[in-house]
């Protein structure tokens, strides 16, 4: 079965209420996206407000841990059910989810019915991510990052220190 998500950017006249009964195709997830104009040139689409495009890891976040020089054991990884009841209340609520992990491709297939087995609802997943750890994202839109650390809850806003660019500097040369 293929998975299903709201349509958030064909809202027209019946309004963000009415927008349960209606639902997409993992395929179409590209109409969640809105033109974006800067400068009077197209730059890449953005999101409606209040919908996140949210990237999850697999191994060690909503399963066992399992390296991928031990795929055998991707079959019967155990779930972490909190993973799942938040995950698919993120979808349920019109958010992306995108599940991206550092399994090599030819570990789709068995990821792909874990997942499904499992009862994850999602509307993509990406292959190869960089093993390792120690991430840091550079984009051109807005990234925010939770490290998951044992438990999937609701997010809650808290003050960090993060690293970023001194957009000062350039003006100063």
């Amino acid at each position: 079965m293929e998975h299903l998500g709201l349509i958030i950017n064909k809202i027209g006249s019946y309004g963000f209420k009415n927008l349960k009964n209606l639902y997409m195709k993992k395929e179409e997830v590209e109409n969640y996206l809105h033109q974006k104009i800067e400068k009077g040139e197209t730059v890449s689409p953005i999101l409606p407000e209040g919908i996140k495009n949210y990237l999850i890891d697999i191994d060690g976040t909503i399963c066992d841990d399992v390296p991928n020089e031990e795929p055998e054991r991707m079959v019967t990884a155990k779930l972490y059910p909190d993973a799942l009841e938040t995950i698919n209340n993120w979808y349920g609520k019109g958010h992306i989810i995108c599940f991206f992990t550092a399994r090599i491709e030819s570990h789709r297939e068995v990821t792909e019915k874990w997942l499904k087995d499992n009862g994850f609802k999602y509307h993509s997943l990406l292959m190869g991510k960089p093993r390792g750890g120690n991430y840091h994202w550079i984009d051109n839109h807005l990234v925010k990052a939770t490290r998951y650390n044992g438990k999937f809850t609701d997010l809650i806003e808290k003050k960090v220190t993060i690293e970023v660019f001194d957009d000062d500097q350039s003006d100063k040369e």
